[in-house]
């Protein structure tokens, strides 16, 4: 199996009922977790064809009150991922 060239570009990624001041870093930690993604799962099937995918909704996900900005971006990175997979 030949190795599949990947650009992944968020243009926008809303986030509400979050600090303002974490956007980067929960947008850093998301980066990360999807190049550890996709390092150690591999591509999914649905994007192996050359494609553009306009809009993804990765539905929602429950964060407690505590979390730190870098387990978010990583939650975010986990729901982005399985709504590519799809």
């Amino acid at each position: 199996m030949r190795p599949v060239k990947l650009d992944v570009h968020v243009e926008e990624l809303m986030l509400l009922g979050f600090a303002p001041g974490d956007r980067y870093r929960i947008g850093d930690a998301m980066q990360r977790e999807l190049a550890h993604l996709f390092a150690e799962q591999g591509t999914p099937p649905s994007l192996v064809q050359e494609r553009e995918v306009a809009r993804l909704d990765s539905g929602t996900f429950e964060v407690s009150p505590d979390s730190k900005a870098d387990a978010i971006g990583v939650q975010v990175a986990q729901a982005v991922y399985v709504g590519l997979s799809r």
